[in-house]
């Protein structure tokens, strides 16, 4: 099992590359069932997701090839329909939530689908209901056996569905569900993440008529089958976020190159009022700390709130920010768990609730710390660019889920970090 050692003290300078969004990656990846030809996506990230969905892929028969550039990926259906299989495993889906969206086309073009029910990171009940919810609206039967869910309607038809609160991955596997669907399917309460936009874009590009992505609620007129596309992924907005936060905490001049300002507004709007400079530029987002941090206060909430994928991030840089900040926690309930990690490196934080108070300006000290979910990790390597002397940071299996070489990219702009065994 891999670790991550970091010495802290040394500024980030020079040019961070983006890599495309895992968000907006895993539920493409899903949507390439759709059509009858093979898809092409560009600009894919190397992260240990996208190969989960790739062998989940595979396992339903689609062949799943790497193209001519490293970040590029091909998915072919397969020539013989008879070698089409409708059941996603629990070995796979147990160990990534996002497998659960190949759900939605599944049901779509076939009529049927086995998934098992899902896993990923243990940051809080994250429930399928409304995906079922959306599913039945739009006429079909669900069972659950044994772990399973069971879906089936030989054509589903377009319904009008009110999500009880905007889940991203439910929205996705609805809008993938209703593109084939016959009649007009409206989905209320929908999720606004730009990674959703980034769906309808290529569904509408394989031929759907999906509107109102972005907004609280998308249309969607059902179409009799999908042209097979060509695509660039979008960069990932959490990446930036993320390097943006390093760059800040030490004191750094780093460009993050193809970051899109418009899909971290909020993120952004926080970074300036702790007293970071971020700039727009032709290329990228460019994040300066020119002088001492400021407390800032953070709730998360879904887009185009603060989004709860930076709160772990942030609670590190209000560690090193004098005075107190409060952090809401709004999305996941049990998403505080790298607090006592933080705790253990010198950072005085209470729990109260869904709030952290976090009272800064203490220097950090290195020492062995735990990866406990993704985020988390993230957040515990930027605690280590800052703290004195030499951080370990265990199981990062869960970082190589999201980050794609987050060591390498580091170590470009002057970061003395490295990548090791246990």
């Amino acid at each position: 099992m891999d670790k991550i050692v970091v010495e802290g003290g040394n500024r980030l300078v020079g040019e961070i590359p983006i890599s495309g969004a895992k968000n907006a990656a895993l539920p493409l990846l899903a949507a390439a069932l759709l059509p009858s030809g093979a898809s092409t996506y560009h600009n894919v990230p190397g992260l240990e997701d996208v190969v989960t969905m790739g062998k989940l892929l595979r396992k339903l028969g689609w062949a799943v090839e790497a193209g001519a550039s490293r970040h590029s990926i091909t998915i072919a259906p397969p020539t013989n329909a008879k070698k089409i299989k409708l059941e996603a495993p629990y070995d796979l889906v147990k160990t990534m939530r996002a497998s659960f969206l190949v759900l939605g086309p599944l049901v779509a073009r076939y009529g049927k689908a086995r998934v098992s029910q899902p896993g990923g990171c243990a940051i809080g009940a994250r429930p399928i209901d409304q995906h079922l919810k959306g599913l039945q609206a739009m006429g079909a039967k669900v069972t659950l056996d044994h772990g399973y869910v069971e879906v089936e309607c030989k054509k589903l038809r377009g319904a009008t569905i009110v999500l009880d609160m905007p889940t991203v991955t439910g929205c996705e596997n609805l809008m993938m569900a209703a593109v084939l669907a016959k009649g007009r399917t409206v989905i209320e309460n929908a999720a606004r993440e730009p990674e959703v936009e980034e769906l309808a874009l290529v569904l509408n590009k394989m031929g759907a008529k999906v509107s109102g992505a972005g907004t609280a609620n998308i249309t969607i007129e059902g179409v009799d089958d999908l042209q097979p596309i060509e695509h660039a992924i979008m960069p990932d907005r959490i990446e930036a976020g993320t390097f943006a936060v390093a760059a800040a905490m030490t004191r750094g001049d780093v460009l993050l190159a193809g970051a899109r300002p418009e899909h971290l507004e909020a993120v952004i709007a926080k970074l300036r009022s702790a007293g970071v400079q971020v700039v727009a530029e032709a290329g990228g987002i460019r994040v300066r700390g020119t002088g001492e941090l400021k407390a800032v206060d953070i709730v998360t909430q879904p887009h185009p709130g603060f989004p709860t994928d930076m709160q772990a991030q942030f609670m590190v840089l209000a560690c090193a920010a004098p005075g107190q900040s409060v952090i809401q926690e709004n999305i996941f309930e049990n998403r505080y768990m790298h607090v006592p990690e933080l705790m253990r490196m010198g950072a005085d934080i209470t729990i109260s609730g869904r709030a952290a108070i976090v009272r800064g300006g203490k220097q950090l000290t290195g020492t062995s710390v735990m990866a406990t979910d993704l985020r988390a990790s993230a957040s515990l390597v930027i605690a280590g660019l800052v703290a004195k002397d030499k951080t370990e940071v265990l199981r990062v299996y869960h970082l190589d889920r999201g980050y794609e070489a987050i060591e390498k990219k580091l170590r470009a702009v002057g970061a003395k970090i490295k990548r090791g065994k246990q």
